[in-house]
């Protein structure tokens, strides 16, 4: 998202300025182009040297500074910047752009950006809660300008609360969010992912090798789309998506609970987890001791969240997948048509870069009007992208009522 987009990143005096260093390198690394202006307080806490180096561009500190061809150095910003960045952003900075004060480089440029604005503010927490600073905030919101909220945790004064700069990964989640197309914001979307666990004693259990890189992906990028997203998830190492509400469960009954307590309020619902079909029928409550011979462990039938689902989904559009290892094709029409579901996402295991614990994923989608899309090799992220364009296409062509 961030690839050949230009960042203005702008610093003030704070001592949460260290942080931005490794903001900067984030932004470049996902093919960002980013400049930055500095206050003259910021320069007591980072050097324009250190900046210039991390942002590979000169650093830009003085107002009245002419950039190449006579451009006066706040127009050619504004002008440059894709997305406004302020971070980190002072009680004094906030205030100045509240009130329309433009009496340096980087409220100057604020004044003259057409792009978004992103402001991070860091703060003493004190200060934070001050009313005023929070109605400049409050007034800046509703002028579209948009925020980031501190962390909670132990400030440079030595206590402890809200006012830290927010972690570099919330701010990188707020950047691309803010330049991407909000074109599932009428959508409600429920996403499951990871896999089950069903113990048959109090140390041991059965699962499979989903990491829930898939169903995380979706999550975030359909939340990064606007949705608001509700992500059901069995164990999993993975961090938790930004701005998602999260549900964690362990057994394929909890997660068939969770999914039908959370159903009624979903718009769209995507079965992306990778649901044990069988558990131990029997639950020991003490640890089985190894014995000689082999040990028999009776297995039910788990419940079927898909189909239970497609039995009562009314106008939701409700999609699953199928990772097969043999005729991959027929097998996913026919768990496509048994179980009502709109479209399914197939994928071969044995191929290399699909299935589980990969960052990739090659996929063919299949919907309920009998189209088949094949997709190369990608990322994960681009993965969940291309599925939810074809849900926010089948959803254009059959509107909710």
């Amino acid at each position: 998202m961030l690839k050949g987009k230009n960042v203005l990143l702008g610093m003030t005096g704070g001592i949460a300025a260290y942080k931005t260093g490794e903001l900067i390198r984030e932004c470049i690394r996902r093919g960002a182009h980013v400049k930055v202006v500095m206050t003259e307080h910021a320069r007591e806490f980072m050097t324009p040297m250190t900046v210039q180096t991390l942002s590979q561009n000169p650093v830009f500190t003085d107002m009245f500074s002419l950039i190449k061809d006579f451009d006066i150095a706040h127009i050619s910003l504004a002008e440059f910047a894709d997305i406004a960045v302020i971070a980190p952003a002072t009680a004094n900075v906030i205030g100045k752009i509240a009130s329309g004060i433009a009496d340096n480089l980087l409220t100057t440029v604020v004044m003259a950006t057409k792009a978004p604005v992103l402001i991070c503010p860091a703060m003493n927490m004190n200060m934070y809660a001050n009313p005023i600073v929070q109605e400049n905030i409050s007034r800046l919101s509703t002028l579209g300008y948009r925020f980031v909220e501190p962390g909670y945790g132990e400030l440079a004064c030595k206590v402890t609360g809200p006012g830290r700069l927010a972690e570099v990964p919330e701010i990188m989640e707020a950047i691309e969010t803010t330049l991407t197309d909000q074109d599932l914001s009428e959508e409600r979307i429920l996403v499951t992912a990871g896999p089950t666990r069903e113990p048959f004693d109090p140390v041991r259990f059965i699962s499979n090798h989903s990491s829930g890189k898939m169903g995380y992906a979706l999550a975030k990028m359909a939340k990064r789309r606007g949705a608001q997203v509700t992500l059901i998830s069995g164990p999993s190492a993975l961090e938790r998506p930004v701005g998602v509400r999260f549900i964690s469960v362990s057994t394929a009954v909890e997660m068939r609970d969770a999914v039908m307590a959370h159903l009624e309020r979903a718009t769209v619902v995507i079965k992306a987890a990778a649901v044990a079909d069988y558990r131990p029928a029997a639950v020991s409550s003490s640890k089985i001791k190894k014995k000689e011979g082999p040990l028999t462990i009776e297995l039910v039938r788990n419940p079927d969240i898909v189909s239970e689902i497609g039995r009562q989904k009314g106008d939701r559009i409700l999609v699953g997948f199928a990772m097969e290892s043999e005729n991959l094709v027929e097998n996913a029409k026919a768990k496509l048509a048994a179980k009502r579901m709109d479209m399914i996402v197939a994928n071969d295991l044995t191929q290399e870069g699909a299935g589980f614990q990969t960052d990739t994923n090659i996929i063919q989608i299949l919907d309920r009007d009998g189209g088949i899309e094949a997709l190369p090799l990608m990322d994960k992220g681009d993965v969940a992208n291309r599925i939810l364009d074809r849900i926010r296409a089948m959803r254009v062509a059959h509107p909710r009522y």
